[in-house]
């Protein structure tokens, strides 16, 4: 199925979180000189109009990256993500909202690299002109992430954050992303891997994160935020949320720091909460 576009959610509370702890994975990595590559199985156009569109028909962004971009009592840890919003628009405008391969171009150094896959025609046509001058560092396939993912474990710098976002158009995927991490995890045991995920009335969304949990990775920290109240229906998202295998160990300390004040920005209604977790193996 290839109805889904990002860009109906552009800057909307899922993707604040999501892209705070991708940048939070990155400025780890880049701690070290050492290369890393960043993968990303559905990556989307990689920058999104908020002004027209698709975008502007939901508003998605004026209850997510809208509320916290000009807060003045903005926590220390979530400044880098905000500044690179800030950067990607300009002086006191919100127009754009930029995707994750985005976000991590702009942390990637000389020696890092980017591989990124997009299904979709129109999104990977977009996401190939996006990024046309970082050409000689990136590689760009349209594909099935999924499927693809498996041909670039292990990276060469055997360092790497791979990011799993998919739709969840159907019920397969979650399925497919346990099974996909079972393979990564075997072909490269000590890459650090995002898996973002809907949090919606149905059982696929309560079984992933423990699924997850329970796959052969050394740790895992597993992060959730719902801003209202799940509605009676059982229809829409109310949250999403993250789990990370092999995450850097600063990571669980920013979230504790970070995760009060983002449900106090980012609430719609009294049912707003957070919840975090950490793991490993035994």
């Amino acid at each position: 199925m290839l109805s889904y576009r990002h860009a109906f959610h552009a800057g909307n509370h899922a993707d604040v979180l999501k892209h705070f702890v991708e940048v939070e994975l990155l400025r780890y990595l880049n701690q070290k000189d050492k290369a890393w590559w960043y993968i990303d199985t559905h990556a989307g156009a990689g920058a999104y109009e908020l002004d027209r569109g698709y975008a502007a028909q939901n508003a998605e962004f004026e209850s997510g990256i809208a509320r916290i971009i000009d807060a003045p009592d903005l926590p220390p840890a979530l400044g880098a993500y905000v500044d690179l919003v800030r950067r990607f628009n300009g002086p006191g405008t919100l127009k754009h909202y930029p995707g994750s391969p985005w976000f991590a171009a702009e942390l990637m150094r000389e020696q890092d690299r980017m591989r990124l896959f997009e299904l979709h025609p129109a999104d990977a046509d977009l996401l190939a002109e996006n990024f046309e001058p970082l050409a000689k560092q990136l590689i760009i396939d349209r594909a099935d992430g999924f499927k693809g993912l498996k041909a670039f474990l292990p990276p060469p710098p055997r360092r790497a954050l791979v990011l799993i976002d998919p739709p969840y158009e159907v019920k397969t995927d979650y399925r497919t992303v346990v099974s996909t991490l079972q393979d990564a995890l075997q072909r490269f045991a000590t890459g650090t891997y995002a898996v973002w995920y809907p949090l919606l009335q149905r059982p696929e969304c309560h079984e992933l994160p423990r699924q997850l949990k329970e796959l052969p990775a050394k740790s895992w920290l597993h992060v959730t935020l719902s801003v209202h109240k799940p509605a009676l229906s059982g229809l829409g998202m109310h949250g999403s949320g993250l789990v990370v295998l092999n995450p850097p160990w600063t990571l669980a300390d920013t979230l504790k720091q970070t995760m009060p004040w983002l449900v106090g920005k980012l609430a719609q209604d009294t049912h707003a909460r957070h919840q975090l977790e950490t793991g490993g193996a035994e």
